[in-house]
């Protein structure tokens, strides 16, 4: 009697292995092109095609999809042969039509690369950024979608579709739900709560230790922008001023007292990147402001200084390159410009580590919300990679331990069907200029 229960799971555990098999559509006996990976797509994030299984083995297939599923991203993945069955051009935007899911979709075909999303999943801008990110000469597909996908998850916005929580036949049994039942009967509730309390009072212990960092780092932020609204010479009744000169200068000491009240009742590693939000719109404000009152057009928003954002917005981009890494544009203010074009370094912020005081993107994961809340909509990825602070945000394990998911501003995983707009989408186009010649190459691309 007492051995009852583990064959009780075990006869459990069975039928549901065995209807995965029976109603898991075969690989190898299904027919290819573009109708046929949608429909994969609906039921999981990555489908190999049968002609083009020497791409990617089933054990790293198997690893991708599961890494995007631990991370609940609406993040698709197609691995094609280059033949007729998938026409190079707008291979992407119908791919997306025919699964018709918001998200971000990324093809290997052949030896090409590209991939395009859903601009409520991610910009366009970001999109081309991480594909010329992971694109390199006669790189294998599984390095290549690998290092995609780790860059690309922790900035998404949005969740998984629900259609790949269940693997359910015409008959509608619920193969998922039995494996699970399986599990967790052979496991034993005792075990479990064991193993998940001592996970929750690791998470909590690492979380209050990367906020107690983080708070001084934020600290210093809101005093510095406290001192640039007492610098500043301007009062709403003073001779010239006009309502939308009072109305610059009201949200920027809005977003001062914004980000004092949020940051006084933050108590996660992610609650800091609405502060540092607050701090960005406020220097904005301040910027405009100072168009107003000498009489220049009104700029358009810039992020902030890369190099540190308490010098405001940024004037113009320059190419810059981490030690070690590659080139990349990033946002600086003039100040910095002059310093890289006089061959010196820019005055960085630097932050506590380990290894005493060094650059924030030399610093560990705890400094991703900080940077998240000043280079928010996918800008993020393409500042920080290569850089030890963006390896780190690349990993499933920040998304849970370090508030990945306040990347995640808007929905994605639902289905519209061919309800979404190609131009925002782009052309996904993988013929012409380049296309996938082998080479990787990209025409239009980003967004659907």
């Amino acid at each position: 009697m007492r051995t009852r229960p583990l064959h009780l799971a075990s006869a459990l555990a069975g039928l549901a292995l065995l209807l995965l098999l029976v109603l898991a559509p075969s690989a190898g006996a299904r027919a290819t092109g573009v109708s046929d990976a949608a429909a994969a797509l609906k039921q999981g994030p990555v489908y190999v095609d049968p002609g083009a299984a020497d791409q990617l083995p089933a054990s790293e297939a198997a690893a991708l999809a599961q890494k995007i599923k631990d991370a609940d991203k609406p993040l698709f993945v197609a691995v094609l042969p280059a033949n007729a069955q998938f026409p190079p051009e707008n291979l992407l935007r119908n791919l997306r039509t025919e699964t018709g899911v918001t998200g971000l979709y990324a093809v290997r075909l052949g030896d090409g690369f590209n991939a395009a999303a859903d601009p409520s999943v991610m910009s366009r801008d970001a999109v081309g950024n991480l594909v010329t990110a992971v694109r390199q000469p006669g790189v294998d597909a599984g390095t290549e979608l690998d290092n995609f996908v780790d860059q690309a998850l922790p900035t998404m916005r949005g969740s998984a579709p629900a259609s790949w929580g269940t693997a359910a036949g015409d008959d509608g049994v619920p193969v998922a739900g039995l494996v699970t039942l399986g599990a967790v009967v052979v496991a034993g509730g005792a075990g479990a709560y064991a193993v998940t309390r001592r996970n929750r009072l690791r998470r909590e212990a690492e979380e209050r230790a990367a906020l107690d960092r983080l708070r001084v780092v934020v600290d210093e932020d809101i005093t510095a922008f406290g001192e640039e609204l007492e610098r500043l010479d301007f009062h709403p009744a003073e001779a010239g001023a006009d309502d939308a000169m009072r109305g610059d200068y009201e949200r920027a000491l809005d977003a001062y007292d914004k980000a004092k009240s949020l940051m006084g009742s933050a108590t996660r590693p992610h609650d800091v990147r609405p502060v540092t939000r607050a701090l960005e719109d406020g220097r904005w404000s301040l910027a405009v402001l100072a168009a107003r009152r000498e009489g220049r057009a009104l700029p358009e928003w810039r992020p902030p200084c890369f190099f540190d954002p308490r010098h405001g917005p940024a004037a113009e981009d320059r190419t810059w390159a981490p030690a070690g890494g590659s080139a990349r544009q990033v946002p600086v203010c003039a100040a910095d410009a002059a310093r890289l074009d006089d061959g010196l370094d820019p005055r960085a912020r630097t932050v506590d580590t380990d290894d005493g005081r060094r650059p924030y993107w030399e610093a560990g994961p705890a400094y991703g919300p900080w940077a998240g809340g000043y280079f928010g909509g996918g800008m993020l990825p393409g500042l920080l990679v290569g850089t030890m602070l963006g390896s780190m945000l690349s990993t499933p394990a920040y998304a849970s331990e370090y508030g990945g998911g306040d990347f995640q501003d808007f929905q994605g995983g639902d289905f519209s069907g061919a309800d979404f707009s190609p131009g925002d989408f782009g052309s996904g186009d993988f013929g012409g200029g380049g296309g996938f010649d082998g080479g990787g190459g990209f025409d239009g691309g980003g967004g659907f």
